[in-house]
């Protein structure tokens, strides 16, 4: 008898550490972890928590890059934002695109980012008045909201410091007032705020508090430390503070260093950061055609991009990143805004 209930115990004991292996390795994140199915142009990624559906969404930018008859730069501009769906954050699907309450000819949507406050999900988005072959036009971040995030209500459009204003990052200040962090590329493409105190009416600051050129700036507290990482187009910079207008960058850039795993061998860009709990995952793209026997080309193959996910680690008083670990996501359903 005692033979038969060692041999049961053993057997359970092997049951559950291979479904603890299984369950380990499902949560993998794949690599890529996204390509859109449309365009094939998916960036500047922005993750979110639906509680309506019990999934994750991931927002982005899409660029055509499937499409052979734009010339010049036409081919980042005249898309809808593209959003995915996943389970666990580490394997996701296309789903659709947003519908946004916001009609002007030629259209561009450009970098989402988005929160929830008190059951009521906020995007600030970039908008740019047509389809343009060059990079010297107008741009402006507008305010949505919505219950669903599918369907976006147009609240207003932001007063900024230039009418050349793009990619919002909204982040609570431990007072509970909002700070937008943007790009303002009247200025060296540096880094400017605005403030609110509900979400709707913004101050801006007149204030540049990143002197570097870069983009997509993107604001976390992690590990009792406030973090910005940005695009700084040879990796992203990374900078912290301790009162949000301070702010000194670390020596060295992350995903700076091309990684070897699929579509990962180039640089990584305009990204979004999650924390939970003492995880923190950033979720960037890539070009992954962009290579340097490619300088110079502009093809489908130097157009594309990927959806990447990396693990953030803190050593020494800096945030690393090693890009070609595999990442085991374990993010908690939780909304953006909330410190952790």
């Amino acid at each position: 008898m005692r033979l038969k209930f060692a041999y049961l115990f053993l057997m359970i004991c092997c049951i559950s550490c291979h479904a603890q292996k299984s369950n380990s390795k499902t949560n993998i994140a794949d690599k890529p972890l996204f390509r859109d199915p449309i365009f094939d142009g998916a960036a500047d990624p922005s993750v979110i928590w639906n509680k309506h559906e019990k999934k994750w969404f991931m927002f982005y930018t899409n660029r055509r890059a499937k499409d052979s008859t734009a010339s010049g730069v036409a081919w980042v501009h005249g898309t809808r934002i593209g959003i995915a769906e996943s389970l666990d954050g580490a394997h996701w699907t296309y789903k659709d695109t947003c519908n946004i309450d916001y009609q002007i000819k030629d259209v561009t949507h450009w970098a989402p980012d988005v929160i929830e406050y008190k059951g009521v999900y906020h995007m600030y988005l970039t908008i740019v008045p047509g389809i343009f072959e060059d990079w010297y036009h107008p741009r402006y971040i507008i305010h949505l909201t919505s219950k669903n995030l599918t369907d976006w209500k147009f609240e207003s459009q932001l007063k900024l410091a230039s009418e050349r204003c793009i990619d919002a990052s909204v982040f609570q200040l431990p007072n509970g007032k909002w700070r937008m962090y943007y790009n303002n590329e009247n200025d060296g493409k540096s880094i400017y705020y605005a403030d609110s105190d509900d979400l709707y009416h913004w101050v801006d600051s007149g204030k540049k508090v990143v002197n570097d050129r870069g983009e997509g700036p993107k604001v976390f507290s992690w590990k009792g430390k406030n973090w910005m990482v940005n695009d700084a187009w040879n990796g992203l910079g990374v900078y912290s503070s301790e009162d949000f207008v301070n702010w000194n960058r670390q020596e060295n850039n992350i995903l700076q260093i091309p990684g070897t795993g699929l579509d990962d061998a180039v640089i990584g860009g305009h990204s979004d950061v999650v924390v939970s709990g003492d995880k923190a995952y950033v979720f960037y793209f890539t070009h992954p055609g962009r290579l340097s026997e490619n300088k110079g080309k502009d093809t489908y193959q130097t157009r594309r991009s990927s959806i990447q996910v990396a693990e953030l680690e803190y050593v020494n008083g800096e945030i690393i990143c090693n890009r070609n670990k595999p990442v085991i996501i374990k993010i908690k359903p939780f909304f953006k805004h909330k410190k952790n």
